[in-house]
């Protein structure tokens, strides 16, 4: 049996037996001379020990306390000074709907306009003004009042004497199923949730009680029809839907409305994945946003994090009590007051051992979105200070959507790059090209703060960023960066090591989609080499339209996605349609992670854009051998029709395999949702979990390479990870799970630090463990962390731990 310490833990208020072998603390000093805040982890170290031997309060005693911390004092006023802005912020937010793109004028404007007509006013005016207050009722939430102002306008529309133009009355029929439909969504869905709400095909459970929402809109969708003679395939779409919500898909829809899901592609060949998010105790109902998933109190599980794109709702801290119970701790976590946070991206940026989030805010929002990000600092018991002040980050605002944390001048701690947007006064048909803002890149200097060198390196872009991702494509040891643009070309950022950069991206051809989102590198194929996936965007209203063309394999107006493989020799080919990935899906957030352990990654995409029109399944492709994916969307139950933002694939019930998580809800106030975890069924594989610690490269290991060679069938194949969060909307662990596949054994892993250009190789290392790997020490070790199933109650209300 292996050695065990008796420990307080500082995250546990009492002792607990490990095994681990008992080492002497040091603090570090890297090899370009600068001091590593490892004086914590020693200070720490004596704290534990205290309390072993001599009773003393470890709980007592912050870490913000310690050597090589912060005061106490000055984080607390930045934090405070933090809490004051968002505050301010909050109060000055009316309704969320004036926040994301008006495409109307005030509802209070339009109320007292309409209050104001003349009994002889033009039937258009009116039509016009019942019109767009519909649109901002149904916004705010209000789809009974949303329901009213169309049946007015619907009933102008339909009187030839007005001389409305037919498109317009097709146009409010159209809407007056939106509506209803919503109005079913909201009575059904939200009102009525459970655990297969909202996704297709509908389980029993899913099917809607409240009938008449759904009733009502097949009625409006069937007048839309037939005003355009069947041709309108957003009436189309939606009036499938609305059948399938009343279990009546496939056979009470018209045969010549009809759209074939094809269900039963993959039969039975795939599990279906169970959403238990209420069960596990994640039930917040919030607008979208985005969701973070590693260890933040450094216990050995995975917790939650997550945040809403309003301005005016909390983020939430879910803390992990294994087992796959989680609680919610978010006033503990230090996070009242810290409010709003379209996206989020984690690393130890202090190097000090615990993983510490940065938060960007005001996205979509123009002028409204000059809103500082946060960078929250993490005390390694999962509770957090605001430091943005402190760190030199919080001196200009724009509005941001994304970051990237890397070492791009390999000095041992990370940098961050921040995409930023425009700052727009007023919506326009091209918003997105009006003031653009310049990106951020911020060196850390590594004494806790940073230093805005975007200017000097090349990298401001100013086009209207959306996404952002690192990655060191042609293997010269400095991180390279892509940027996803929305309505201009991307950028690939090609590191010069010379702390500047040169824009690639037309040299290699990586440029498009000109309207992008989401990106990330990855190794999808394992040869070695890094690829990049580029999906396209669109948000206007109508896209619905184009997207079923796609689903429909006919010829769409909307970009296709791109996969750019990566070659040895640094260069790109363009692969989506050789691996099946030509349809359109118009994702927002999205992230890659393998579901059935085999050892090559699988991807999920939150799909959709703001209007209600927008019910759309998100999307999972599983990997074939890398050299196809498959549609497993529908047998895995991974077709939820809310609006996905945040993914994250992390083993949240310490049992080897990836559950997926999706931050759900829409940009309106009145299209909240619940989020999802997609428990997984596990599929009989080998599985390893590597947690790589840096000592001369950062401590987080971003940018690492991890290579695993195994025997599977006789035969030798790679396995390649590199060290990331995955995608730019939602975040995955830092430590990696790799899958094995039916390995019989691990022949060998190679870790290759960047920063130092060593590979360091470890043999005998056994499957189905969690490992930690040191950088520079020749053994790795084997982490103690209990494997815990997850398992449904029968009344699927709570859940216990049941140990395999």
């Amino acid at each position: 049996m292996a050695p065990r310490l008796l420990l307080f833990s500082i995250s546990s208020p009492g002792p607990r037996a490990v095994p681990m072998p008992i080492e002497k603390p040091s603090v570090e000093v890297t090899s370009q001379g600068r001091f590593r805040w490892s004086q914590t982890r020693l200070w720490g170290f004596v704290l534990c020990v205290c309390g072993t031997f001599a009773g003393c309060n470890v709980e007592a005693t912050s870490l913000a306390q310690l050597p090589g911390s912060k005061p106490a004092s000055k984080q607390e006023d930045s934090h405070q000074k933090m809490v004051a802005i968002l505050a301010k912020v909050a109060d000055g937010v009316t309704t969320a709907d004036r926040l994301f793109l008006p495409l109307t004028p005030p509802r209070s404007e339009m109320l007292r306009s309409l209050s104001r007509l003349p009994e002889d006013a033009i039937a258009v005016e009116r039509y016009r003004l019942h019109s767009m207050l519909s649109i901002a009722e149904l916004n705010l939430g209000n789809e009974r009042e949303a329901i009213k102002h169309l049946e007015v306008a619907e009933k102008l529309a339909s009187d030839p004497r007005n001389n409305i133009p037919e498109a317009k009355h097709r146009e409010v029929l159209y809407r007056l199923g939106v509506t209803y439909m919503r109005l079913a969504e909201t009575e059904n869905c939200c009102l009525k949730n459970s655990p297969e709400s909202c996704i297709i095909p509908f389980q029993p459970a899913a099917i809607h009680t409240n009938r008449a929402g759904a009733e009502n809109a097949i009625a409006y969708f069937s007048k839309s029809l037939q005003k355009s003679n069947g041709v309108d395939q957003r009436s189309r779409w939606l009036m499938n839907i609305a059948y399938m919500t009343l279990g009546e898909y496939p056979d009470k829809v018209p045969r010549e409305h009809l759209i074939d899901f094809n269900f039963q592609a993959n039969g039975d060949s795939f599990p279906r994945f169970k959403n238990v998010a209420a069960a596990s105790g994640m039930k917040a109902f919030n607008s979208g946003g985005t969701v973070v998933v590693d260890d933040f109190d450094n216990d050995g599980l995975n917790d939650i994090l997550t945040s809403s794109w309003d301005p005016r709702e909390p983020m939430r801290f879910y803390k992990n009590k294994g087992g796959g119970e989680f609680q919610d701790r978010s006033g503990e976590a230090g996070l009242q007051g810290l409010l709003g946070g379209i996206n989020m991206v984690q690393a130890d940026f202090d190097n000090d051992g615990d993983l510490d989030v940065y938060v960007l805010r005001g996205g979509w929002m123009g002028r409204k979105g000059t809103i500082p990000n946060s960078l929250l600092e993490n005390d390694g018991r999962g509770r957090f200070k605001d430091i943005t002040f402190l760190a030199g980050l919080g001196e200009v605002h724009y509005p941001s959507h994304s970051a990237g944390w890397a070492d791009y001048d390999n000095d041992g701690d990370l940098d961050l790059f921040v995409g930023n947007e425009g700052v727009y006064e007023k919506t326009s048909k091209d918003f997105y090209a009006e003031s653009p803002s310049p990106s951020q890149l911020f060196r850390n200097e590594g004494d806790g703060t940073f230093t805005d060198v975007a200017k000097e390196a090349g990298v401001e872009n100013f086009r209207y960023a959306k996404g952002v991702t690192w990655g060191d494509f042609n293997n010269d040891r400095y991180p390279d960066l892509y940027v996803s643009n929305f309505d201009s070309p991307n950028r690939l950022y090609q590191n010069n090591r010379d702390g500047t950069f040169t824009d690639v991206a037309g040299k290699f051809n990586v440029d498009g989609p000109l309207k992008s989102f989401p990106v990330w590198f990855w190794d999808f194929n394992n040869d070695g080499n890094l690829d990049l996936y580029v999906p396209s965007y669109s948000l206007r209203y109508g896209n619905l339209g184009p997207v079923v063309q796609g689903f429909m394999k006919k010829t769409t107006s909307l970009e296709s996605p791109k996969l750019y493989q990566g070659t040895s020799e640094g260069e790109f080919r363009e692969r989506s349609k050789d691996l099946g990935l030509t349809r359109t899906l118009i994702p927002m957030g999205g992230n890659f992670g393998d579901l059935d352990n085999d050892g090559f990654t699988d991807f999920y995409l939150g799909t959709g854009y703001p209007d209600y029109e927008a019910l759309i399944p998100n999307v999972m492709f599983r990997n074939c051998n890398g050299t196809s994916f498959e549609n497993v969307t529908y047998p895995g139950g991974f077709g939820h029709l809310q609006k996905g933002h945040g993914i994250a694939f992390a083993d949240l019930d310490s049992d080897g395999d990836q559950e997926v998580i999706a931050q759900m809800g829409g940009a309106y106030e009145g299209d909240h949702f619940r989020d999802a975890i997609f428990q997984n069924p596990g599929f009989g594989n080998h599985w390893l979990k590597v947690k790589l610690i840096g000592t001369e490269s950062n401590r987080s290991a971003i940018g690492a390479r991890i290579h695993v060679v195994i025997t599977e069938n006789g035969e030798k194949r790679s396995i390649y990870k590199h060290v990331n969060s995955g995608g730019s909307f939602g975040a995955n662990p830092l430590c990696q799970t790799i899958g094995l596949g039916k390995a019989s054994q691990i022949d060998r892993i190679e870790v290759y630090w960047p920063t130092t250009g060593v590979t360091q190789t470890f043999n005998s290392v056994p499957m189905d463990q969690r490992i930690e790997i040191t950088e520079g020490k020749p053994e790795f070790r084997i982490l103690d962390t209990p494997i815990m199933a997850l398992r449904m109650t029968r009344n699927a209300e709570r859940l216990r731990m049941v140990g395999k």
